[in-house]
């Protein structure tokens, strides 16, 4: 592999009226959560707002990593407590069969070091994570555009919803009959309706590295998990068909899944400013630099959602200046996370914190 590219402040360059972009992309969200709340009487996440499971689990470092991929959080060898939130993309909760991408948010505890603005008295790294190499827009400003068609749907017409979400799974099949794949149309609810404990989850946007700049990917490992890959989930009649699937799966079973990081190591083909750009593989590929791990447990429930659903908020920028995000996207997303978090604390009356520790999360997960 070509050494990695020490990272420089050049590579990332602020759009024209990204102070713009942020204020309306915040604007944007907090209709959808308002929308939402008019509803349901519930503040929810303004997107990744349905839940399909909550796991308590911990993750270990490697020991001997090479120098390049000992930083930050991984510099040293360790095992950290992390709780974890499986979702789907959507600002609305709708019925499974309204198939849109997975997402997989990680919070490692107990996480000491030099960190990124606004999360200085904190002790946690978040990995906020969906199921695809890419992010749907390149840039902030093409963010924004496809916030607001979201939208305009949310909460609207969900039967309608659910009839253009088969249509678009029938022409996601026929683009990867012929070596194909839609992220448009996998967002747009034509995702193949597979278990989401099967799937390999992504960054899709570039953090630092320490020195260096890094995508993070999350792939299963475990027997039971990577027998799950690319398997049907029946979903006709059954509304939370996928938490059912995790739930189930948990009961029984635990799951273990990789952390791996990819090195930039051409910053022509490997943009910090492009999240639609997938980084090549060949040019540096995926390294494993850490394991976490889940037992059978409960998965979902009144505590766990209390207090991870309620009390909890998975941010990229709850960092360490070690992996301080990088690139217009993660840059919006940053006042966008803190307009969230305060219209949720506000609406639904309890407050969001970073934890200190997983024991109450664990004895949940227990019961």
């Amino acid at each position: 592999m070509t050494a990695p590219i020490p990272f420089e402040p050049r590579f990332e360059s602020l759009e024209d009226d990204e102070a713009q972009t942020s204020f309306d992309l915040q604007t944007t969200m907090r209709s959808i959560s308002t929308k939402t709340y008019e509803h349901s009487g519930r503040a929810l996440r303004s997107v990744h707002a349905k839940t399909h499971g909550l796991l308590v689990g911990e993750l270990t470092v490697e020991a001997g990593l090479p120098d390049a991929y000992a930083q930050g959080l991984f510099a040293q060898p360790g095992t950290y407590p992390v709780v974890m939130r499986l979702s789907t993309t959507p600002g609305d909760v709708l019925a499974d069969d309204v198939s849109t991408p997975r997402g997989m948010g990680i919070k490692v505890v107990g996480v000491e070091g030099p960190r990124v603005g606004g999360s200085e008295h904190d002790v946690t790294q978040d990995f906020v994570l969906v199921n695809g190499p890419v992010f749907s827009a390149p840039n902030a400003q093409k963010f924004l555009g496809s916030a607001k068609l979201l939208a305009a749907t949310t909460d609207k017409a969900p039967n309608l919803k659910r009839l253009f979400s088969a249509l678009a799974r029938g022409a996601e099949q026929a683009v990867e009959a012929v070596g194909g794949d839609s992220v448009t149309l996998k967002a747009l609810g034509g995702h193949p309706e597979t278990h989401p404990l099967g799937e390999t989850y992504y960054s899709q946007v570039p953090i630092l590295y320490g020195r260096y700049m890094a995508k993070v990917q999350v792939a299963p490992v475990s027997p039971a998990l990577t027998a799950l890959a690319g398997s049907h989930v029946d979903l006709e009649g059954r509304p939370d068909g996928l938490r059912d699937a995790v739930v189930g799966h948990f009961a029984a079973e635990g799951g273990q899944w990789e952390v791996r990081v990819q090195l930039c190591t051409d910053i022509d083909r490997m943009p910090i400013e492009d999240a639609s750009v997938e980084w090549p593989e060949d040019l540096s590929p995926y390294v494993t630099v850490a394991r976490l791990r889940a037992a059978p447990q409960k998965a979902y429930g009144e505590e766990l959602a209390r207090l991870i659903d309620d009390g909890m908020q998975f941010n990229p920028w709850h960092a360490l200046a070690a992996h301080r995000p990088l690139g217009s996207i993660m840059r919006v997303r940053k006042a966008v996370y803190a307009m969230s978090k305060r219209f949720r604390a506000e609406r639904n009356g309890s407050a969001i914190a970073e934890p200190r520790d997983v024991e109450g999360v664990k004895a949940a997960a227990r019961r």
